[in-house]
């Protein structure tokens, strides 16, 4: 099997405002994770995604970019970004950057040159109409957006300052494209593309038609008493995944991971045909809101085999920079982080952690009042409890706080007098250093399972069989390569489960209590096991 390393990789997201500060001004940047590159090594993981850290007011922290060739001086330097690629090859890992190519802030000089007039060159750079027609913004709200020096309204898929770019504009395709050649050639090694399935909206501008629901979720964008029929998933955007694919494939395999939201047949769609031959690897949220049940992840891994069979992969991913922290939904318990772990490292598909999750980093809850994020300050008239029981993560402040690195001030993080966010209080219990020393912790469960996921290939790019037959709460699992197989049992009961298998080593076991009476192998409750046949 010729595996292509995009689907064989794991993937360690950064959100480099809270990573790890070198200059002591409480904001993490480039030379900061340049200093803790050997960190993400040891742990295993081979490719690092940084969130932008490109020219941006910082009005969405980053996703409203003014200038993509260019670096925001809060993070470093254009020589920064070029040493942490080269520093990132050296240890002969990956590194991909946050491409947004659905929009620009409104500071960037394409969108100040496009609303300065109706006739100007970039005039019909980004969307603009007369009249405003039914659509809502993916946060709520009529995403037309009215600019009196032209006269006209500009269409937001997000937040207002946020316009998106008129893809049906040459020009626009040309200034984009040459911005991923801009960075592939400084030897970057692909992109995370932010909200991919909005870059297209419908050419005749139709009214989105009306919805029951109220709340997008996952696996259903629409939401807001409105079906998003119009302005996300348009087939263009497919095919646009196609071109954008073959600019990649210039610079030779590249990874193109897309976020995208609809169920697994839309998320299918932009993988390409047969060949593979769009994105090379898509993000599927609706396991963001997994429940933790052996059933649970027996119907969802035997859907994404279903809809994901080679040459196509999954992405693993259970929280990230918007989503709350996987270990709230785990009632901060330890064991089952670990378990969750162990089967998001050794299933089929492509991990991708949230920095801070190897250590259980938890949410920090902040007042809506006093968010830097812009989203919860749309929605401070409404209760706070609303949505919590809708499971919604309003404030991202709250699953964006500094890493905690050890128990000294700022949690190592910044030695700043305050940080751009506020450390979590559970630092001097919750850090790298501590955990590093404790031989059965969340950090070093993740090591232990990283080292065995490197080392096993039929781990890293095997094929994948759900047993049967099963004691009740445990979740089964071959993963083969020619004659190699390694089996991953996962018990999500409380209680204790024995499994029956004959000619085996033990390569890990998450709580490491597991008794071996002859052919019979004990798992202790939230336990779970890495086995591999004896020669």
């Amino acid at each position: 099997m010729n595996t292509p390393w995009v689907h064989k990789t794991s993937i360690y997201q950064i959100y480099p405002r809270s990573f790890y500060d070198s200059n002591g001004d409480g904001i993490g940047d480039l030379q900061g994770i340049i200093q803790k590159l050997d960190y993400i090594h040891k742990l295993g993981f081979e490719t690092i995604w940084i969130s932008p850290f490109f020219s941006s007011p910082q009005a969405d922290t980053g996703y409203d970019i003014s200038n993509y060739t260019d670096i925001a001086p809060e993070y470093g330097t254009m020589n920064d970004a070029l040493q942490l690629i080269d520093e990132v090859h050296q240890r002969g890992m990956k590194i991909v950057f946050d491409m947004v190519m659905n929009h620009t802030s409104i500071e960037h000089e394409w969108f100040k040159e496009s609303s300065s007039s109706k006739d100007n060159p970039k005039a019909d750079w980004y969307i603009w109409r007369d009249k405003p027609n039914n659509w809502q913004s993916m946060t709520g709200g009529s995403g037309w957006h009215y600019s009196t020096e032209r006269g006209q309204y500009f269409w937001s898929s997000f937040l207002p300052f946020q316009p998106d770019l008129n893809y049906r504009n040459p020009e626009v395709k040309k200034a984009m494209f040459d911005t991923v050649r801009f960075w592939l050639g400084k030897g970057v090694d692909g992109f995370r593309l932010d909200i991919f399935n909005v870059i297209y909206k419908d050419v005749e501008f139709r009214d989105n038609p009306f919805s029951f629901k109220l709340a997008p979720t996952e696996d259903d964008p629409s939401g807001f008493f409105q079906e998003a029929k119009y302005t996300l998933n348009q087939p263009e955007s497919f095919e646009f995944a196609k071109e954008l694919r073959a600019v990649c494939n210039e610079f030779g395999d590249r990874i193109l991971l897309g976020e995208v939201s609809g169920n697994k047949s839309i998320i299918r769609r932009f993988l390409g045909d047969e060949t593979n031959n769009g994105l090379g690897l898509v993000f599927d949220f609706e396991m963001l809101g997994f429940q933790f049940t052996a059933g649970y992840f027996h119907e969802l891994i035997q859907r994404i085999e279903t809809h994901f069979p080679e040459p196509f992969m999954p992405v693993y991913v259970f929280s990230n920079h918007d989503r709350r922290r996987s270990i709230h939904k785990l009632g901060n318990d330890l064991r089952k982080a670990k378990l969750l772990a162990l089967l998001q490292l050794t299933v089929r598909g492509v991990p991708c952690m949230y920095y801070g999750e190897e250590i259980g980093m938890t949410n920090l809850p902040q007042p809506f009042a006093t968010a830097l994020d812009p989203i919860p300050h749309k929605f401070k008239l409404i209760p706070r409890f609303v949505f919590d029981a809708l499971g919604m993560t309003i404030n991202r402040d709250e699953v964006r706080t500094p890493m905690q690195w050890n128990s000294d001030k700022n949690a190592g993080f910044s030695s700043a007098e305050k940080t751009w966010l506020p450390v979590h209080e559970n630092h001097k219990e919750i850090n790298v250093e501590r955990e590093s020393l404790q031989e059965n912790s969340l950090l070093n469960t993740v090591q232990a399972i990283m080292k065995i996921r490197n080392s096993e290939a039929a781990v890293r790019e095997g094929s994948l069989r759900l047993l049967k037959n099963l004691p009740e709460g445990v979740l089964g699992y071959e993963r083969k390569l020619e004659n190699e197989s390694v089996f991953i049992y996962l018990n999500f009961s409380d209680t204790k489960r024995e499994i029956q298998f004959t000619g085996v080593k033990i390569l890990f076991q998450t709580a490491r209590s597991g008794e071996i009476n002859g052919g019979d192998i004990q798992l202790g409750g939230f336990d779970g096991i890495i086995l591999k046949p004896s020669a």
